[in-house]
């Protein structure tokens, strides 16, 4: 039997690496190919029906001859089983942050990451392919040396946004409306690389030269203790305690009243991969204002503004002609729409069809 198992150090619920992840198993199994998921950390309980332990491999009949598929984007005790391997192996990249960023919070994690990303170029002369889930990941991986690579976005299925939202959050967001001011919303982890704290700059800029009653909403768990108390100390330090909100676990629902109330996405990352919450604001129908870092400018596209400086005026004067000028809020809802079809799921899966294809017999 043909068979191309996944590796994946840890497989979250709501985890974009972890969704994708599941796409490609149920893509592989349409196609008669068996496909496990080999974890290294035991998944949430909702999530082990569909995987193994990679300690598991060589106890079940498909393993035989099988390819191993890594899914890359941490640091894991299973690239150093996996390169004494002896099975053709195909790299996934999702990009690894780059340790810097966490140094001066967290030093353990800056570690990993640090490990991580040596283990990317460690796996480079084993690797028969490299897929990454952007041109700028692509690029990564021939600077260290893998032979052949091709871009394949994340498999990610829009159905995943519909939620109904929350009557509770709706009714709480609109009360807040009420007393007048935009909304700010950003999702995604605390970290010291999604630059939460750049925003927050942006929000004291913008309050001041154009809207008093604005608010930002950083919807994210935490990444950094360290980093996440620093930015509530920055929020006391200008004063913005009742303007910035940190919801940090809610529920899909909460989730997608967020959306639906805001009233513009603003990211200030510098480092992302991918940055999926670009494609679920644009699914929202919620103009984005984001920093041309990283990926993010090839993942949105012309879906909304990109900003070549993250300065706390540039910010705050791209979300106010957002905000105030509708002619070109509706142009960039209907770019964004647009934009959703690059991603869209049917071809996604056939471009990740063509690349594993000489895996498939």
């Amino acid at each position: 039997m043909t068979a191309i198992h996944q590796l994946v150090p840890s497989l979250a619920e709501r985890d974009a690496v972890g969704q994708h992840a599941l796409q490609v198993q149920r893509l592989l199994r349409e196609q008669g190919i068996a496909s496990d998921i080999l974890t290294e950390h035991e998944p949430a309980p909702s999530l082990r029906k569909v995987t193994r332990s990679y300690r598991s491999f060589g106890t079940d009949p498909s393993d035989v001859g099988a390819t191993l598929l890594y899914q890359s984007s941490t640091g894991s005790t299973i690239v150093d089983w996996l390169v004494q391997r002896p099975e053709p192996v195909v790299v996934n990249y999702h990009n690894v942050t780059p340790a810097e960023f966490f140094a001066k919070w967290e030093p353990v994690v800056a570690e990993e990451l640090r490990v991580g990303r040596s283990q990317t170029a460690e796996l480079a002369p084993l690797a028969e392919l490299g897929i990454a889930d952007s041109a700028y990941n692509a690029e990564e991986l021939d600077a260290v040396g893998y032979s052949s690579t091709t871009v394949v976005p994340i498999l990610l299925d829009y159905t995943e946004f519909d939620h109904p939202a929350d009557p509770f959050a709706v009714d709480a967001l609109r009360s807040a409306k009420a007393q007048g001011g935009a909304d700010w919303l950003f999702v995604g982890r605390l970290a010291p690389n999604k630059c939460q704290h750049d925003l927050i700059k942006a929000l004291a800029y913008y309050r001041a030269a154009f809207d008093p009653a604005a608010r930002l909403t950083l919807v994210g768990r935490s990444s950094s203790a360290a980093y996440s108390a620093a930015l509530r100390d920055y929020v006391a330090e200008l004063g913005l305690e009742d303007a910035v909100r940190f919801p940090a676990s809610v529920t899909p629902g909460e989730l997608t009243a967020f959306y639906q109330q805001a009233d513009v996405f603003v990211c200030a990352s510098e480092h992302e991969g991918f940055c999926v919450p670009l494609l679920e604001a644009m699914y929202h129908r919620l103009p984005v204002v984001a920093y041309g870092a990283a990926a993010v400018p090839a993942t949105l596209g012309t879906g909304g503004l990109v900003a070549e400086s993250k300065a706390p005026a540039v910010i705050a004067e791209a979300v106010a002609r957002v905000v105030h000028d509708r002619g070109l809020r509706e142009q960039l809802v209907a770019s964004g729409t647009d934009r959703l079809a690059a991603f869209d799921l049917e071809r996604t899966r056939a471009a990740m069809l063509t690349a594993l294809e000489p895996y498939l017999r």
